[in-house]
């Protein structure tokens, strides 16, 4: 590290310290004795994805999140399970230590996820991303959510269907509050 006042490329750190973008380091040339702030950050390239055009495109964990959220729009889902799926897919595509992702990829990783969570956002996104030409094609997905073999998907609707009458009480309390 070169120091600011006279040039000299030996110095010593005397302190180091976590900032918000990386690390803030004092340090003490050798020659001058004066002292110095550096802030080092590691540099990473933004992760791009491939889209089914041809295009690619930096990616995005708002945009993602708002393509989720859309999808979990009026579902009784706790307010940090998007954040979470978010993150976790965030992390998910940078442990495959790749700088282009294909967007089949990043769709695929949101479906395990919306699957699992809550079977009406599973659907409301398929039906956008896999693009449903007609009817019947629409059908045997939601078909294959009646698969028995799926316990996770029948649990998570039963725990829906006892939140409903809870949920509805709620609801009537606040109701008379309000008159």
């Amino acid at each position: 590290m070169h120091c600011p006042f006279c040039g000299n490329n030996e110095s010593r750190v005397i302190d180091s310290r976590e900032a918000p973008d990386g690390v803030r380091r004092r340090r003490e040339c050798h020659r001058c004795e004066l002292r110095f702030t550096t802030y080092e950050r590691v540099h990473s390239l933004p992760l791009m994805i491939a889209k089914r055009d041809g295009r690619r495109e930096a990616f995005s964990s708002d945009k993602l999140a708002r393509s989720l959220q859309t999808a979990c729009a009026k579902r009784p889902l706790e307010i940090e399970a998007i954040s979470k799926m978010v993150l976790d897919i965030e992390n998910e595509l940078h442990k495959l230590a790749k700088a282009e992702i294909d967007a089949h990829v990043l769709g695929e990783m949101c479906i395990e996820r919306l699957k699992i969570l809550d079977r009406v956002a599973y659907i409301r996104f398929a039906s956008v991303y896999r693009d449903f030409q007609d009817v019947d094609s629409f059908t045997k997905e939601v078909e294959a959510l009646d698969d028995p073999d799926s316990a996770d998907d029948k649990s998570q609707l039963r725990l829906i269907e006892d939140d409903v009458p809870r949920l509805a009480q709620r609801g009537h309390r606040r109701r008379t509050k309000q008159r």
